[in-house]
């Protein structure tokens, strides 16, 4: 077996590439690549069942609808800047946010992304392992045992581990088998829930004007905006092999579209769960839902052996995708691991994080509260990442952003002793602010979650928030005019203060130079 620093070699071959700059020369990929990737590991079993929630909070199959459109749409756009840092910077975005959290800042979007893929992955092996299992007991009588639920997770979670060591052009291969072959089978779906599906569903809300529906309609479209933007910290990851020429508006239109068009599992979710409500009422139980369970209760019996297609097919994409980036962002924070070390190390924890909660905690309820709480962290260093890219109008030094990989110091992103507080504060008030206004009843309800008449308002305060802290200090404080490039800043101010020059560390500690604060 081969081993491979960048994407080009055959699919059995071992990416070795970390988060340092990729050669111009293996930037090969397309935007329809991206696209590829980012929708495969979106069109899945997992979107399903965030899918069914508008439905689950008593909406009905219009009024859901329409709260899908809303957040995914948001989401999208939210999201679509995100692809740009890795053509124009050849790294993963955690790297890339060096440029505006400062050289030791960037570790925050690394542990956001970390715990982000931790969570998604653990959805995607729980909701495919027990949708294997589910539809193998009504096709072949398999027990529904704890045995047989371990055993499905194991070999599960071992296939995407696998894929996600071998990498790029492996993980860019199964994605494209993922999006044919998934988005099939839900079309297919139409056919077996067509006799069944009322669109006139009319839900708990007789109309707009009915009491908690406002709260119902937000909070089902930020659960579906939170899938676009628990993507924005892994998109680097695959556009980092698109070449710096592709235009931008194909680059970010590859991102936009990619979620757009979750529409279609997003729209099995609504629908099937509409049909669960109907015919299998106690499956939708607010207090204990089981979607998977009244799913394969509802299906015909000639879709089980699809159900158990989507599950496989679909979580594998939305597990790889979610993997590879964990793995990567841990080696760039601690350069001593490989990408392939980093990968199987943060797998194995997931996996074991994966069978304590299925056998020792409440699974669902732990990683609901979990993922809702990353995305409220997450969408505010988006906002700070977007209106950085903006004010750089797009211009980056490479090398300066790889000075923490490399151990050094200085440079145009060292600020005041590698912090750009500028941003820091501003991902650190929205964040916090954010949580305070959390609201999931019977999880997590923040201090000033009951602001909003029960609507969980964390995610629109939290991105508000950021915009405005960010803006006011970047004109209050300017910063440093190196980091603008030869155009300049765009629309805010910039500084006269020198940037000091990148010294390694060995010559730093002989006291042949030091990285002074800039700012």
């Amino acid at each position: 077996m081969g081993t491979s620093s960048s994407p080009g070699g055959g699919i059995t071959e071992v990416e070795t590439a970390g988060v340092e700059r990729i050669p111009d020369a293996d930037r090969t990929a397309r935007p329809l690549d991206l696209f590829r990737l980012a929708f495969g590991g979106a069109n899945t079993f997992a979107t399903c069942v965030l899918g069914a929630f508008p439905i689950l909070f008593g909406l009905s199959f219009r009024q859901a609808l329409a709260a899908t459109l809303l957040g995914l749409v948001a989401g999208a756009l939210l999201l679509a800047p995100l692809a740009l840092f890795g053509p124009a910077n050849g790294t993963n975005n955690a790297v890339s946010s060096s440029a505006h959290l400062g050289v030791h800042g960037r570790v925050v979007g690394s542990f956001l992304s970390l715990l982000t893929a931790i969570a998604f992955f653990s959805i995607s092996v729980w909701s495919s392992g027990d949708a294997l299992v589910g539809a193998a007991h009504r096709l072949v009588g398999l027990p529904e045992s704890g045995l047989s639920y371990a055993v499905s997770y194991a070999v599960f979670a071992g296939l995407v581990l696998t894929v996600c060591v071998y990498g790029f052009r492996f993980m860019l291969f199964v994605n494209k088998i993922a999006v044919l072959a998934a988005s099939a089978l839900f079309v297919l779906g139409a056919f077996a829930f067509a006799g069944d599906f009322d669109p006139g569903y009319a839900g708990a809300f007789a109309s707009p004007s009915a009491p908690m529906f406002w709260p119902a309609f937000i909070g089902s479209a930020l659960i579906v905006l939170s899938n676009p933007v628990s993507f924005g910290a892994f998109l680097g990851d695959w556009s980092r092999y698109i070449p710096a020429s592709a235009p931008r508006r194909r680059v970010m239109g590859a991102a936009f579209l990619s979620q757009v068009a979750t529409l279609l599992p997003f729209l099995f979710g609504l629908v099937t769960a509409s049909v669960i409500a109907t015919k299998a009422q106690e499956y939708m139980d607010p207090a204990a839902p089981n979607y998977v369970g009244g799913l394969l209760a509802v299906s015909p019996g000639w879709y089980f052996l699809p159900l158990c297609l989507i599950a496989l097919i679909g979580g594998m994409a939305t597990g790889t995708t979610a993997l590879y980036g964990t793995g990567l962002d841990f080696s760039s924070v601690f350069p001593r691991f490989s990408r392939v070390q980093a990968t199987l190390l943060i797998g194995s924890l997931s996996i074991a994080f994966i069978f304590v909660g299925r056998f020792a905690l409440n699974l669902a309820q732990s990683i609901s509260t979990f993922a809702t709480l990353i995305i409220t962290c997450t969408a505010p260093w988006l906002i700070v990442m977007t209106i950085g890219y903006l004010t750089r109008r797009g211009w980056y030094d490479p090398d300066a952003l790889q000075v923490f990989n490399r151990r050094q110091r200085g440079g145009r992103y060292w600020f005041t002793h590698g912090w750009n507080w500028r941003g820091m504060t501003a991902w650190v008030v929205a964040a916090a602010v954010g949580l305070l206004f959390t609201n999931l009843p019977g999880q997590v309800v923040g201090p000033l979650g009951d602001l909003a008449g029960g609507t969980d308002v964390s995610l629109p305060v939290g991105l508000a928030l950021a915009a405005v802290v960010h803006l006011g200090l970047l004109f209050a404080f300017p910063e440093p005019r190196a980091v603008f490039g030869p155009r300049g800043p765009l629309l805010v101010p910039a500084s006269d203060a020198e940037v000091p020059p990148i010294v390694d560390a060995a010559n730093r500690a002989a006291g042949n130079g030091a990285a002074a604060p800039v700012d």
